[in-house]
This record gives C-alpha cells, structure tokens and sequence, in this order.
C-alpha cells in the first residue's frame, strides 16, 4: 500500500530523488539524445538529472513524491507559473553543461526549441518529470502523482491546469487516459518526436 503523494523537501531528498528519475529515465529517448555516445552514461544522466532536479530547488518549485512506505518510488517535479530564476540557476547551468560538453548542451538546446514551438497560453503547473521506478510502474502511481499535481492547480488562483510533455509514443494514448489532450507536437531530432499535453482544472 502507497502513502498519498507529498510536498518533499528538495534539499533534504535530493538524493532520493535524483535516484528515482535515473532508474525511471535511465533508457528515456530524450536522456540518451542528449547525453550521447559518449561513455560513463549513468553518472552523466545524474549529472543532467541532478540539474532538472536543483532547478526546481532553486526555484522553490513543486517536487511530489510518494513511497511504498518504505522508500521513495515515484515522483513529479513540478514548475509553477509564478516562480523566477534565481541567479543560482545560471551557476547550476554552466557546471552542468561545462561537466556533460558543448555538444550535449547543443542537443539539449534541440528539445527547449522543440518544446517551446508548443505551449499553452493559460498559467499553468507544468511537469517537468514523472517518475516511478521500474519496480513499480504499473501500479497506478502516475496516475495518483498527477491526480495531486491536478488538485495543486486547481488550489491556485494562478493556474489554469496542468501541461506536461512526453517523447514516448506509448505515453500518448496514456495521457489522453487521464484526460489530457495533445496541444502540440514537434520533432527534435530524426525520430525523436514529442507531444505536448494540457488538462485544463
């Protein structure tokens, strides 16, 4: 039996956190895009990881996770509409980008483009990441995470609903499940493709 999604603190999960989104994204289209041919894979997914993940702490963003009682095995990391970045982020960025290469960060800038020729024009609660870990998936956890992030946009004045994307064409008819719609898609790279998602509160 799972425990109710909850509000973590970044700081003191970080670790959790970061080893759920690499089991969840170890073989994610957009995670091996990125990083690459090069090798030592999995320490440069929790490079790259461990950047998504310290963006949203130092935004004071909306990170979600649930656990089996015993350990963390699923979460959602969440940007909210009326957050800024702080100057940190930048100095993030540039270790980021300077440990994993100038052509990575070129790949990575491919997706930003692709993700951002989409949108939604209404506030919204975007996820950046869902994740549950291998063991788990199956078992309804994304559902319930994005149930909480839905009920998080509803509480606010300032969000409209809540939009998501996904490279995984068997992702899409599972978000249309849940009862989001496709509101844009693009192509990042020679078969990578991804699809935006909105469902409105």
């Amino acid at each position: 039996m799972t425990n109710a999604p909850t509000l973590l603190d970044g700081s003191a999960t970080a670790d959790e956190v970061v080893r759920v989104v690499c089991e969840a994204f170890a073989d994610y289209p957009v995670m091996r895009y990125v990083l690459g041919e090069q090798g030592g894979y999995p320490e440069r997914l929790r490079t790259l990881i461990g950047f998504f993940h310290g963006a949203r702490v130092l935004r004071d963003d909306a990170i979600l996770g649930i656990s089996d009682g015993h350990e963390l095995c699923g979460v959602a990391l969440c940007s909210l509409p009326d957050r800024l970045e702080p100057p940190e982020l930048d100095l993030l960025r540039d270790r980021t980008w300077a440990a994993l290469g100038a052509d990575a960060r070129a790949r990575y800038d491919d997706c930003v483009r692709a993700w951002e020729s989409t949108g939604v024009a209404e506030p919204n609660i975007h996820v950046n990441m869902l994740a549950v870990v291998p063991g788990y998936q199956g078992r309804g956890l994304a559902r319930v995470l994005l149930e909480r992030v839905q009920a998080m946009s509803r509480e606010r004045a300032d969000s409209r609903g809540v939009t998501l994307s996904t490279e995984s064409e068997r992702n899409v008819a599972l978000n249309r499940h849940m009862g989001y719609r496709v509101v844009g898609q693009a192509t990042i790279a020679p078969g990578l493709e991804t699809w935006d998602f909105f469902r409105p509160d």
